[in-house]
């Protein structure tokens, strides 16, 4: 395969904006700005060296091995937040220690933030629930 640098195919590049969507981040170039990029490489080739067209069937395949990843990667994050708020309820009416040792209490409830689970105690305080975190039965 023959590549190489052409200014109007890197400029329509980056003027994309692209249709991102929810947690696909925008600097993931998506299906529209694939095709789009596309188009343009095929009309600033050299007329004189053009690519083949079994290259391009390969850059499609590779885009859409990409594209299913991501795909998969926004499941499997999904099904991890599912898998921690499962996970959330068996922490209600538990004894729980913060890692530093400074907070203990009762948790009243549990929260899943960016940064994980956050147990609520009964006094308000609130427990990042991370390595190193005790956990026991209330009455114990």
């Amino acid at each position: 395969m023959n590549v190489s640098f052409n200014p109007a195919v890197s400029s329509a590049a980056a003027s994309n904006t692209g249709t991102g969507t929810g947690d696909i981040s925008k600097s993931v170039v998506d299906y529209q700005s694939f095709l789009k990029l596309l188009v343009a490489q095929m009309k600033n080739q050299d007329p004189t060296a053009p690519m083949e067209s079994t290259d391009y069937i390969a850059q499609l395949a590779t885009f859409s091995q990409v594209e299913q990843s991501v795909q998969m990667n926004s499941k499997l994050d999904q099904l991890m937040k599912s898998n921690a708020l499962a996970q959330a309820d068996a922490l209600i009416g538990r004894q729980i220690t913060s890692a530093d040792g400074k907070t203990t209490g009762v948790v009243n409830e549990v929260r899943l933030t960016a940064d994980g689970l956050v147990a609520v105690l009964k006094d308000g305080k609130e427990v990042t629930v991370e390595p190193g975190v005790q956990i026991k039965a209330a009455d114990a």
